[in-house]
C-alpha cells in the first residue's frame, strides 16, 4: 500500500508530503508524491512558480522543478507525475490523480488545501472529487504548521533519496 500525496508545490501540498512521510514512517508504507501537469500552460505554471515570470513553458523544466521540490522535502518518497490538456478543468485533474492512487494502491491520500475545512467542496480546489472515492482514507491538511517541514527535512532518519526520476516523454 502507498501514501498518496498530490503534489503542485505550493506550501500546504508540501506540509502534506511532510505529514504523510511521517505517517510513512509509522506505518512502514512508501509515500509518493503525484503532480498533474497542464501541458502548454504557461500561465497556470507561472501562477504555481514551476516556471519563472519570462519563460516559456517546458515540460522538462516543470517536471524537474516539482521532482527537486519533492525530493529536497522527502528525500524517501517517490514521485510521479501526469500531463493532462492545458486547459483541463480541475475535474479531469482530480480524475489523473484518483487513477493514480488506484493504479499505486493507495491506502491513503493526503490532501493540502486551505478551503477544505468544512466538506471539501470547493469549486477552487480538486479535493472534494478526491476525497469522495472511497478506495482509500483521506487525510486533509489544512494548516502549514504545527508540521516541522525543515526540521523533518534536516533530521529524518529518512534522508536517502530513493526515487526514481523519469523525464517525459
Amino acid at each position: 500500500m502507498t501514501l498518496v500525496v498530490p503534489f503542485d508545490g505550493s506550501e500546504l501540498a508540501e506540509a502534506a508530503l511532510v505529514r504523510a512521510t511521517e505517517f510513512g514512517t509509522v506505518f512502514e508504507e512508501d509515500v509518493l508524491a503525484v503532480s498533474v501537469i497542464r501541458d502548454g500552460n504557461a500561465k497556470y505554471a507561472r501562477e504555481h512558480d514551476w516556471i519563472g515570470p519570462n519563460e516559456d513553458f517546458d515540460l522538462e523544466t516543470v517536471v524537474t522543478s516539482l521532482h527537486e521540490q519533492v525530493m529536497d522535502l522527502c528525500p524517501s518518497s517517490d514521485f510521479r507525475h501526469t500531463v493532462v490538456d492545458r486547459y483541463a478543468p480541475a475535474g479531469a485533474v482530480a480524475k489523473a490523480i484518483r487513477k493514480m492512487a488506484k493504479r499505486e494502491d493507495a491506502s491513503m491520500v493526503f490532501i493540502g488545501s486551505e478551503n477544505a475545512g468544512h466538506l471539501v467542496t470547493s469549486i477552487s480546489s480538486v479535493g472534494g472529487s478526491i476525497a469522495s472515492d472511497d478506495a482509500y482514507d483521506v487525510v486533509i491538511v489544512r494548516h502549514r504548521n504545527p508540521s516541522k517541514i525543515a526540521k523533518l527535512r534536516n533530521t529524518s532518519p529518512h534522508r536517502q533519496p530513493k526515487s526514481d526520476f523519469y523525464l517525459p516523454e
